[in-house]
This record gives C-alpha cells, sequence and structure tokens, in this order.
C-alpha cells in the first residue's frame, strides 16, 4: 500500500471512530444487519506469505455467533509498519504449527499494534466476505465451533494498553465481522470469559467500550 492510500485508510477508520460521538444506541443492543459499515484492509495469507497449513482445515457451513478477543503476549512493540505486522503473523503461525502443533494459525485475524490486520487460518478472510460460514479455529476451548478469535498483537496483561491505531482498527474489524456474520454487538467478548487465562489482559476491562463503539457502528 503507497502512502497515499495508507494515509486514506487512517482518514477512513478516524472519521468512522470520530462518527461514534454522535451515536445514540446503548451499549450491547445493537444487531448487525446490511448496513453502510466500513470494510477494512485484511492482508490475507498470501499476501504476508503464511505457510500451506500443516493438514486440513474444516469449514463450517453456519456462521459464528460471537466474537472472542486475545492478545499474542508478543513484544509491545513501537513498530508500527506493515512489514512488522506481517512479521507478528509469521511469529503467531510458527508458534502455533511448530510448538502447540495446531494445523496452521489458531486465530481467525490479527491486529497489529500499528493499525494493520492480517489473516489468520487459512480461509478467514474469503468466508467473511461471504458471510455464512468460517473455518474452524483453534483458539478458545469449547468455543471453536461458535466464535471468531481476534488477536491483538502485543501484552497487556501488566498495565499496557493498546496503541489508538489498534483500538480503532480493532473497533472496525469488530463491527465488519459482526455486520457480514450477523453477530450482535454485544456478543463480543474476551477469552478469559471462556477459561483460567489473563488473555486479553487489560483489553477484558474494555470490552464494554469495545461493545459500544461497535454497536454504535452498526446503528
Amino acid at each position: 500500500m503507497n502512502a497515499e492510500n495508507a494515509l486514506r485508510r487512517r482518514l477512513l477508520l478516524t472519521g468512522a471512530a470520530a462518527g461514534l460521538v454522535a451515536a445514540t444506541t446503548l451499549p450491547g443492543t445493537a444487531h448487525a444487519r446490511d448496513a453502510d459499515v466500513v470494510e477494512p484492509d485484511i492482508d490475507s495469507t498470501r499476501t504476508w506469505g503464511a505457510r500451506p497449513p500443516g493438514g486440513t482445515i474444516r469449514l463450517l457451513d453456519h456462521r459464528p455467533s460471537r466474537i472472542v478477543v486475545h492478545h499474542t503476549v508478543s513484544a509491545n512493540t513501537s513498530d508500527f509498519s506493515r512489514a512488522r505486522a506481517h512479521a507478528h503473523a509469521h511469529w503467531v503461525q510458527d508458534l502455533h504449527m511448530d510448538k502447540n502443533g495446531w494445523v496452521d494459525t489458531g486465530y481467525h485475524f490479527l491486529v497489529s499494534r500499528g493499525g494493520w490486520i492480517t489473516e489468520g487460518r487459512h480461509g478467514s478472510l474469503k468466508a467473511l466476505t461471504g458471510g455464512t460460514t468460517f473455518p474452524l479455529g483453534t483458539h478458545t476451548a469449547g468455543q471453536n465451533d461458535y466464535a471468531v478469535g481476534i488477536a491483538c498483537e502485543g501484552a497487556y496483561h501488566d498495565g499496557a494498553v493498546p496503541p489508538g491505531a489498534q483500538w480503532e482498527v480493532l473497533v472496525t474489524l469488530c463491527a465488519y465481522t459482526c455486520s457480514r456474520y450477523r453477530v450482535p454487538s454485544g456478543q463480543i467478548y474476551g477469552h478469559k470469559d471462556y477459561g483460567d487465562t489473563l488473555c486479553p489482559g487489560v483489553v477484558h476491562d474494555m470490552l464494554p467500550r469495545l461493545r459500544a463503539e461497535v454497536a454504535a457502528l452498526l446503528a
């Protein structure tokens, strides 16, 4: 993406966030519908050069009913570049495949600290665009059949907070996901809602705000 397109992308997201000021929707009450929701830029697995999956990825023939937010417990880098987002996507995939023994990246999508979105599990972007299926993930025990997993680059369990660019794009990605899959804004959760984990750290405390801002974009 050239500098002009990058600037346009940032202005688009900033404008979407600014629209929240005038919203009157109560937090958690908005349901996704065919609305003018911003479609964010998402770098596909092909774009960032992902490894092929280590086996077959099951495509679920139904819509997910919720979103589960994570953090990747990677370094809280100040490198906000697209190249760094791609390097982070590689790091996560290698960790999940080589250490965890999973078939591919466990998350469906990753949001970098610089506000770049990368497709995690192969097939997630195509399925999201279609809005009727999604790949079985490996991100939250007991929820992988029902939830889209979105992970934020960084470690937020010890006082750090997401940078503004990351937060803006997380809101936009969640709103777009809710719109495509008809997921109510109130159905956005954190990993620790479903297990004994610190994930997603302080982002979990920010979930009411996330639901409210997503609801406003869907209203």
